[in-house]
């Protein structure tokens, strides 16, 4: 499985995911003091939501900004959906939530892609809390949008190829 790499350098009207808020727009870039310095900023308007984030470009990779995934890493994150063999120990259901919403937080399409997995499978097996049932919600909302936005797909075909993996397993 391929990292997904961060972008240095978005230009105004690239799309960016943000870790935990999901799939963004650069609206503009804009030069701001802070604390004495000039510091340029990504004005970031989060798509699902219209809020609006600013992220210091030289701290855009720290925080996690990143480029929306190409057509092989929609691909991966299918397989990882496909994965069958997914373990569940017996750990409380806030233990196994905290541990989910750390994934969601690394931004990695990846780790949300197993959050979404896990979840699913675990809704087979028993019902989930509260809780769990709003963050598979959100797992599913933040892989549906990137994939559709990736894909120029809309969010129903998105939904409709992510549900039929966990139809035919």
């Amino acid at each position: 499985m391929q990292q997904q790499v961060a972008k240095s350098e978005f230009k105004v009207g690239d799309k960016a995911v943000y870790p935990a808020q999901g799939v963004t727009e650069v609206v503009s870039i804009e030069e701001r003091d802070i604390a004495g310095s000039r510091q340029r900023f990504y004005v970031l308007r989060i798509l699902d939501s219209d809020k609006r984030i600013m992220v210091p470009v030289k701290n855009a990779t720290a925080v996690g900004l990143r480029s929306i995934v190409s057509e092989d890493e929609v691909l991966e994150i299918f397989e990882i959906l496909r994965e069958r063999n997914v373990a569940f120990d017996n750990q409380t259901w806030n233990r196994r939530y905290r541990g989910f919403m750390d994934k969601i937080k690394t931004g990695s399409i990846y780790d949300v892609a197993e959050v979404l997995r896990d979840l699913y499978r675990l809704k087979v097996e028993k019902s989930l809390s509260f809780g769990e049932r709003r963050m598979l919600e959100t797992a599913r909302a933040l892989i549906v949008k990137e994939i559709a936005v990736a894909r120029t797909w809309s969010e129903e075909q998105t939904i409709s190829e992510i549900e039929s993996i966990f139809e035919s397993n």
